[in-house]
């Protein structure tokens, strides 16, 4: 329980999901709403395990691939089904030409949240949204350290806790995380109860707020 009564709420994502990215900001606004700090912990996807991959190059076209026609299927759709929303909040989301090793830019969540947790939506933000308009490269040091000094955190020892305990953290809780019941992002948890998507954001805004009346339905919000 939080000071003020409600139920905690941990919420797991990673820089490279498209749902991850459309569930950002209303997972946000509910935060700002109930005046609440989220527990916010990157969870890095193996996309190749379930997924198979594939690389594009500038041009759109496919240079590498080992997907199957079904798994293709299942990308294009995710694809459109997350611009959908993209839209909605009057955001860009182009498709990512590979996988991408998102670990950097998730262990950078972490040392926000450790080191600056008032910036964090800020940095969010300001990580996830050039991303999905393909301006980020989310595996160079640089880079996240720019996004960093652009949110005003201090930078002091970050290489140091990326190659260190930061890593160390970073892997200790992937290892994790399957035998938990959290297969992907963004996965909302109470302490009884694990939710995958942002379509859940009603229910649990209703059990962040003391469960008063009917439970809501299940609802696609912006």
């Amino acid at each position: 329980m939080t000071k003020n009564g409600t139920r905690q709420l941990t919420v797991y994502i990673d820089v490279k999901s498209p749902y991850a990215y459309v569930s950002l900001e209303p997972t946000l606004s509910l935060e700002r709403e109930l005046n609440l700090h989220f527990d916010w912990i990157p969870l890095t996807l193996d996309i190749p395990s379930y997924l198979g991959s594939a690389k594009k190059n500038d041009d759109g076209q496919i240079v590498e691939n080992n997907r199957t026609k079904s798994q293709w299927s299942g990308v294009k759709y995710a694809y459109k089904d997350a611009r959908r929303y993209a839209a909605l909040q009057n955001r860009k989301l182009f498709g990512t030409q590979k996988i991408w090793d998102s670990s950097l830019a998730n262990i950078s969540i972490s040392w926000v949240s450790q080191r600056d947790r008032k910036k964090l939506p800020a940095y969010l933000m300001n990580l996830f949204t050039p991303f999905w308009k393909r301006e980020l490269d989310i595996e160079d040091v640089s880079e996240i350290l720019d996004i960093l000094t652009k949110t005003n955190i201090a930078t002091d020892g970050f290489e140091t806790f990326i190659n260190g305990l930061g890593r160390q953290e970073h892997d200790v809780l992937q290892a994790s995380f399957h035998r938990r019941g959290i297969f992907g992002v963004p996965t909302y948890h109470f302490n009884d109860e694990f939710l995958f998507g942002r379509e859940h954001l009603p229910y649990i805004k209703w059990r962040l707020t003391g469960e008063v009346g009917n439970p809501p339905d299940i609802a696609y919000q912006i």
